[in-house]
């Protein structure tokens, strides 16, 4: 089985890496007939050229920059900071191999059969998260000193902003895409819209995954949204949340790492699924469970290095994913001095 981790110890770039394993994995995916490894090479390609062919970036972000303009305006007693990046070549090969695992042991688990290899593909055609920006808010307390008040008006502006969000984009070239469930369908209600927050206004709703309302186990909170830009043509992601919320994200219980490894103990007891029985399963499975295992230490890849696991230099977007917008606003009388 050709998996990522085979590229890793070289010393290439994250393009080369990207460019020699779709090959091989096409190669050998036309050898054996698996049409979910010829996806995965669709999938992979389509990251390198993303990479590769980024000019529209810059477009992309003047019209996100657009909105943050808008913000500082409408909203000046707010701080903010809005990020933007790339998906790292990591993250994005487990998330999916992790969506192939999650989705065939629920298939299993709910109808007692494999799903087809167009509903595992059309599963797949839901990751539309390689570009993602991220609006991040706090009310200073500076401007309100008591703590249930700060979070009352913070959450009023984070659901103000998201109600104005898809109708200003719309008017820059960008279609919110109604949300979809974790299968690929929109049956999930929670998810859909119908049972968002209140505060979400009743046109947009359907296009939120609203993880306040409904935090996930974890106790993660974000506000999810898919836009489409039409002069792109790729799929962005935006999220928005507090600043509590996103230390949560980041450094809390819910972290990147955090997540990945909870993720990969529920695909490890997933043992209602027989071992041979599904071949494009069985190799998801064991990719995730390499990348799990990755020693970034050990790795000889161009522009990044690590001491271990938590201390990291990556310079290529192998593991921490490329910046694309890093913009901060900070309110107005800030930094007046706070009793």
């Amino acid at each position: 089985m050709i998996s990522l981790n085979d590229y890793l110890y070289n010393g290439d770039t994250v393009i080369k890496i990207l460019h020699n394993y779709s090959r091989d994995l096409r190669e050998d995916a036309r050898k054996t007939g698996n049409p979910i490894d010829l996806a995965h090479c669709d999938f992979l390609v389509q990251m390198s050229e993303l990479l590769e062919h980024n000019d529209f970036l810059t477009s992309q972000s003047q019209r996100m920059r657009e909105f943050y303009k808008h913000m500082t305006e409408t909203y000046p007693d707010l701080a903010f900071t809005f990020k933007g990046r790339i998906k790292s070549l990591i993250r994005a090969e487990s998330k999916f191999n992790g969506q192939i695992v999650s989705f065939v042991h629920d298939y299993f688990k709910e109808y007692g059969r494999f799903p087809t290899d167009t509903e595992v593909k059309e599963r797949l055609s839901a990751t539309k998260d390689l570009i993602a920006y991220r609006i991040i808010i706090s009310m200073p307390k500076c401007h309100v000193k008591d703590e249930e008040e700060r979070k009352e008006k913070e959450m009023a502006c984070l659901y103000d902003i998201a109600n104005r969000l898809p109708s200003f984009l719309s008017k820059r070239g960008f279609d919110a895409q109604v949300a979809k469930s974790e299968l690929g369908n929109s049956n999930n209600k929670s998810l859909q819209g119908t049972n968002n927050s209140s505060m979400l206004a009743s046109d947009v709703a359907p296009f939120y995954k609203d993880y306040i309302a409904h935090t996930s186990p974890s106790g993660y909170k974000s506000l999810h949204i898919t836009f489409f830009d039409n002069i792109s043509l790729s799929y962005i992601e935006v999220q928005i949340r507090t600043y509590d919320m996103d230390n949560y994200a980041e450094i809390g219980p819910a972290n990147h790492m955090g997540y990945e490894s909870r993720q990969a103990d529920a695909r490890g007891s997933h043992s209602e699924i027989p071992s041979g029985q599904c071949m494009y399963y069985d190799e998801a499975l064991e990719r995730v469970a390499k990348l799990r295992n990755l020693e970034l230490s050990e790795l000889d890849v161009n522009m990044f290095a690590a001491i271990n696991n938590s201390l990291i230099n990556d310079g290529c977007g192998l593991f921490r994913g490329r910046l694309i917008l890093p913009y901060e606003h900070l309110s107005r009388f800030q930094n007046d001095i706070i009793d």
